[in-house]
């Protein structure tokens, strides 16, 4: 009897999925295998970009409880995400099979996307955004191998990366062509200005204090080391949108906003006139008001009141956004200011106790400061029916000055002023407000026949936007934005204050003090080229000796002169056309474009022919000259830098009701200087890629007033008699010659005091 086999069954076949998990865990466990010495080194360098990238950001958006903490904050942060985002692509790395090292590449996958992100908000195009986190997360991957390479003793291998990565940012950064920078010659006889350097501290002592709520969270000297207390005001009217983040940072809301403001008073019995000093918006954690010191200081060694107001609390943060209506409530925070300085000075024992001089008050600010400014000048036009209002009867507003504005209508208007003296000053490099937005407020102000009021404007080449504040840096975007800014060219900050320090004093003196010594600076700015840094300057002038001719603004019809004349052009194509910022946005006036197409031996000119009423009033007013804006359109190359630019050869010919004629060189009068073309960013690449295309043009209609003396057409031709004006021809002498005309008319003040 044979044995019996028993046949045991074959063990089951795990299911699918089971193997596929088996599969999955093999893989994770393996997740790491290929992160060498030399790999895991590496990632050192991964967590440098991730820490300088979330530092960065940090410091464009501070948390307001200092840059230690927020570098800190930054370090952890950047960590943390390094750490989780990494290994969790690095697990999924492992479960493609890929033989790369794995947490090195989830790493540097994760530091592209953080720099990416943030960058992409921090107002860069995606495509930008994307090319700079390569970019830059490569540089820390090559840097951390570098290490490795070095760690492990390979030398020359790590010596070969370092180069490259060295020489790879140039693909970013380089690409604009060397800027030729203005240069002006000065031609031209002007005498120098009798009085004293401006900018110089003057002969009173002062001392200095504060007044607040004594209730801040954040600064002693508005909490409980203020010297004075105020009261606090409701601004409930505007806003309606405050973030409980917002009230839990300051410690009140929108109903109870303080009044703080840093004091700088001249000693002595006074009355003194009094300046108000507004900073403008900046992150609301990185506090505005301190930084304008250096011109309080300045005014009180002078005679003036300056004062300092505390508006942190209506600024931008990354964490609680902005107020609504904030452009309103800065204008209106002003005329409160303004009320509480009035109830202080009538308060015995009080440091303002008869020491304000009521009727001579100015107004001083800075970006959305240097529109509010104008706002609470013009306060009827929003606050008639709000009883800040009345203060302005009490305080008389007589000047105001603004430092590179912003000019945006609010409630669909926009602040005229009358018969109110006004000056602004803005830079060509200022990459904040990069266009000249005071030149409109300068248009819209407007003054009676015979005020003594006048305005000026001063264009200055090199100078930025956030060197007006000391406080701001030496960005005009916050990081990590500014980082891609340029800065070549732009002037040294202390040089720039002292512009401000120069017109600001010379302005206040001239229009609070009555010091007439100082009108010529703002009619020529080479009247004191002996106080100014060197660069090139631009500026406008007029006040209630002007008589206009023709502003190219009562219509579209080119062949008047305004009200006074007709025109006509030869060997020109001549166009009224709207004068335009570097977003090719209206200035909100017309100029006159004349376009020389004549060839090189053929006239080209046009000409005013004024009626009898015009040369009437010449006589009559006892004119002293012919007085006109011009801006400079000759470009050389198609962006303008990197070559020589030709000025435009111009000659001015006046004829009498004679027939004689006197006709002289513009150039010999003042340099025609080439107008200013500034590139904002690091490459011409990332210009088109950064701030939703805001930088546009790389210049814009920049005006120089001229003033030519009837006597100096009397020199050239002794027939001509100056008050029987009836023709007044501009002559285009090179070929291709273009220039924008405005303001053409007669000035009746003389230049005394010079």
């Amino acid at each position: 009897m044979g044995m019996e086999i028993e046949y045991l069954p074959a063990p089951a076949r795990p299911r699918l999925h089971q193997r596929m998990f088996r599969e999955m865990g093999r893989r994770i466990g393996e997740t790491y295998l290929y992160d060498t010495v030399l790999w895991r080194t590496a990632l050192a360098g991964l967590w440098i970009a991730s820490f300088l990238a979330f530092a960065m950001t940090m410091l464009g958006v501070p948390t307001g409880f200092g840059i230690p903490a927020d570098i800190l904050l930054a370090a952890g942060a950047g960590t943390i995400v390094l750490a989780l985002s990494g290994n969790i692509l690095a697990i999924l790395l492992s479960l493609t099979g890929l033989r790369v090292p794995r947490l090195f590449v989830g790493s540097l996958l994760t530091n592209i996307g953080i720099i990416l992100i943030i960058l992409y908000y921090a107002d860069l195009e995606i495509e930008a955004a994307a090319v700079v986190a390569v970019l830059i997360t490569l540089l820390g991957a090559f840097a951390g191998l570098i290490l490795g390479l070095v760690r492990s003793r390979r030398i020359v291998t790590g010596g070969l990366l370092a180069g490259l990565m060295i020489l790879s940012p140039l693909a970013l950064a380089g690409g604009w062509p060397e800027e030729v920078p203005v240069v002006a010659n000065h031609t031209g006889t002007v005498p120098t200005l009798k009085a004293a350097d401006p900018g110089q501290p003057g002969t009173y002592p002062y001392h200095s204090f504060t007044y607040a709520s004594g209730k801040d969270l954040h600064r002693v000297e508005y909490g409980d080391k203020a010297d004075l207390l105020s009261s606090s005001v409701n601004a409930s009217a505007f806003i309606k949108d405050w973030p409980k983040l917002r009230s839990l940072f300051w410690g009140f809301d929108y109903s109870a906003l303080p009044l703080n403001g840093r004091v700088w008073m001249p000693d002595g019995e006074g009355p003194f006139p009094i300046l108000l000093m507004v900073h403008g918006n900046h992150m609301m954690e990185d506090y505005s008001d301190g930084g304008y010191a250096y011109l309080g200081e300045q005014l009180a060694s002078r005679g003036f009141i300056a004062v300092s107001l505390d508006e942190n609390f209506l600024n931008y943060s990354a964490w609680s956004g902005i107020p609504d209506n904030d452009f309103k409530v800065r204008a209106w925070m002003i005329l409160k200011h303004l009320e509480q300085i009035g109830t202080f000075s009538k308060e015995p024992n009080n440091p303002f106790y008869q020491k304000v001089d009521y009727m001579q008050t100015a107004l001083l600010g800075h970006s959305r400061g240097g529109q509010a400014v104008a706002m609470a000048a013009d306060a009827g036009r929003w606050f008639k029916t709000d009883p800040a209002f009345a203060i302005t009867k009490e305080f008389h507003i007589t000047s105001v000055i603004a430092l590179a504005p912003t000019d945006k209508a609010i409630d669909g208007q926009q602040a005229r002023l009358t018969d109110i003296n006004y000056l602004t000053l803005q830079g060509a490099r200022d990459g904040d407000v990069h266009d000249f937005y005071g030149d409109r407020q300068y248009i819209r102000s407007s003054y009676s026949r015979g005020s003594t009021a006048f305005k000026s404007s001063l264009y200055i080449a090199d100078a930025n936007h956030s060197q007006f504040n000391t406080d701001w840096g030496l960005y005009d975007q916050s990081f990590p934005a500014g980082l891609f800014l340029n800065r070549s060219h732009i002037m040294d900050g202390t040089e720039q204050r002292q512009i401000a320090k120069i017109y600001v004093s010379a302005f206040l003196e001239s229009t609070l003090h009555g010091d007439k010594d100082y009108i010529g600076l703002f009619r020529d700015y080479r009247t004191g080229l002996s106080w100014l840094p060197q660069t090139a300057y631009y500026n406008r002038f007029q006040g209630g000796g002007f008589r206009p001719i023709a502003n190219f603004d009562e219509d579209r019809n080119k062949n008047t002169a305004g009200r006074s004349g007709t025109a006509e052009a030869t060997g020109l194509v001549w166009t009224e056309e709207l004068a335009k910022d570097r977003e090719s946005k209206s200035k909100s006036t017309y100029g006159l474009i004349l376009e020389r197409t004549a060839l090189r031996d053929t006239k080209a000119a046009y000409s005013i022919q004024l009626q009898t009423r015009a040369v009437n009033d010449v006589a009559l007013t006892g004119a002293k000259g012919i007085s006109f804006s011009m801006a400079n359109l000759n470009t050389g190359s198609p962006d303008g830098i990197g070559s020589f630019i030709m000025p435009p050869d111009i000659e001015v010919e006046l004829t009498d009701s004679s027939q004689n004629t006197a006709r002289i060189t513009l150039s010999e009068i003042k340099d025609i200087l080439p107008l200013p073309r500034t590139r904002f960013t690091i490459s011409p690449w990332l210009e088109e890629r950064i701030s939703d295309h805001k930088y546009g043009d790389p210049s814009e209609s920049v005006f120089q007033t001229y003033e030519l003396p009837f006597q100096r057409f009397e020199q050239s031709s002794s027939t001509f008699e100056p008050k029987k004006i009836t023709e007044i021809t501009f002559y285009l002498r090179n070929p291709k010659d273009k220039i924008m005309l405005d303001d053409i008319g007669f000035y009746d003040e003389d230049m005394l005091h010079l």
